[in-house]
């Protein structure tokens, strides 16, 4: 009898509060759909986000909570204290635009030029980082006028360069773990999402363990003896050495790596040699990616690109030097952490609409704050139903349906209570 009392005490609070909750989730759509449009005309390359974090930091303190600026460059943070002590839950949105030049009609499409890497372009938000902003913006909103049911802290980190920093520069999740973003307080657990141009709006898709692939950046330095085009065995030919070099990178790929266990991908995505049709050039430039989803056969692609680059030039008569930029590690999700929150997403989702998938060769730094605390990453849908094509990420047509914001709100939110209330 007493458990019953104390039952019918507590269920119509929660009852009530839930309620509440998803009436102020939908009450903040007009404004998450506006603040999307905003940050889609006005993108900003990586570590030049400087409007970008203006706007978030002004509607973070708007909001009340406590605002760090200046992380990692241009990274905002916001702390949210909820009612009663308890663990830390870190939510990560991004925040950087790419040098890709729009070419859709759509009313809010952005107009911004720029000169990246010496050349002009269009920049625009072509992965759908403006939706993370705005998710993440409305998601602080409705959980501020909900903090005294928190047993817990939020913090909303709004992270620079994901998309790399510039040549020479540091950035990225990278550079906000190296400068304590995931301390004062310390983050136990935390979460982020990713829209999918490519999946139907009302769908949440996950995956245990690693979802995303690490990302490694290699430029190889050929090194030949330049000499005239219709003299070539006067000289030692940089090119010829590089496509060897490419062919041979493929077999690694094709015969030594493990496929059955997990995927992996060489890509050379840009070659620099030679001035002049009728001259043998003294050197050549490769850059490419590695992508795996394996730590081992990471390790054993690099060294046997490494080995394999320098005794090619070497048997061709020259020389070769390879070079690797760890871009992002494994994004691995948690396998705990995913069984806890699924029934949170279901319950926003539904159950049919939250589906198990397979790895992606794409790439997070989010993996970096992985590598230190227990995280989760998920995707979320942004595609019409019903489009027959929809347009890849990192291209000049890539659109999202704004409808599917709200889903990510209600994610964010759900995962949030029940992650800290448990």
């Amino acid at each position: 009898m007493k458990q019953l009392l104390i039952l019918t005490l507590v269920l119509p609070f929660f009852c009530f509060s839930q309620t509440a909750v998803d009436k102020d989730i939908e009450q903040i759509e007009e404004k998450l759909i506006e603040w999307r449009h905003y940050f889609h005309q006005n993108p900003e390359l990586s570590n030049r986000e400087y409007k970008t974090a203006e706007k978030i930091a002004e509607h973070l303190e708007n909001l009340g909570l406590e605002v760090q600026t200046g992380i990692a460059k241009t990274g905002v943070v916001g702390i949210l204290k909820g009612g009663q002590p308890g663990k830390v839950i870190a939510l990560r949105a991004d925040i950087d635009a790419l040098p890709v030049t729009e070419r859709n009609d759509l009313p809010f499409k952005s107009e911004v030029r720029t000169t990246f890497l010496n050349t002009e372009t269009g920049v625009m938000h072509a992965c759908g980082h403006d939706t993370h902003i705005a998710i993440l913006m409305a998601t602080a909103e409705v959980l501020t006028k909900h903090k005294d049911k928190l047993n817990g802290t939020v913090k909303f980190i709004f992270q620079p360069a994901e998309e790399g920093p510039p040549p020479g520069e540091e950035g990225g999740a990278k550079l906000m773990v190296k400068e304590g973003v995931l301390d004062n307080p310390k983050v136990d657990a935390i979460f982020g999402l990713h829209i999918n141009s490519g999946t139907p709006v009302g769908t949440i898709t996950y995956k245990t363990g690693g979802i995303m692939a690490s990302v490694e950046r290699f430029v190889v330095n050929v090194k030949g003896k330049q000499t005239h085009g219709s003299q070539p065995w006067s000289g030692v030919d940089p090119i010829l050495i590089s496509a060897k070099i490419i062919d041979g990178f493929q077999t690694i790929i094709s015969r030594e790596a493990k496929l059955t266990d997990a995927a992996a991908v060489i890509t050379v995505g840009k070659i620099t040699a030679g001035t002049r049709f009728n001259i043998i050039p003294e050197s050549a430039e490769l850059i490419g990616t590695v992508r795996t989803l394996d730590p081992k056969m990471r390790t054993l692609i690099i060294e046997r690109m490494s080995q394999m680059a320098k005794s090619i030039a070497e048997a061709y008569g020259g020389e070769a030097e390879i070079v690797f930029q760890n871009n992002a590690a494994i994004t691995y999700n948690d396998a705990d952490l995913t069984a806890q929150i699924l029934p949170s997403l279901q319950k926003v989702a539904g159950e049919a609409n939250v589906k198990l998938v397979n790895a992606t060769t794409g790439g997070e730094d989010f993996s970096f704050f992985q590598e230190v605390v227990p995280g989760v990453y998920f995707f979320l849908g942004g595609m019409t139903p019903g489009t027959e094509e929809p347009y890849p990420h990192h291209t000049p047509d890539f659109r999202i349906d704004d409808s599917g914001m709200l889903l990510g709100v209600k994610a964010f939110t759900q995962l949030t209570f029940d992650y800290l209330n448990i």
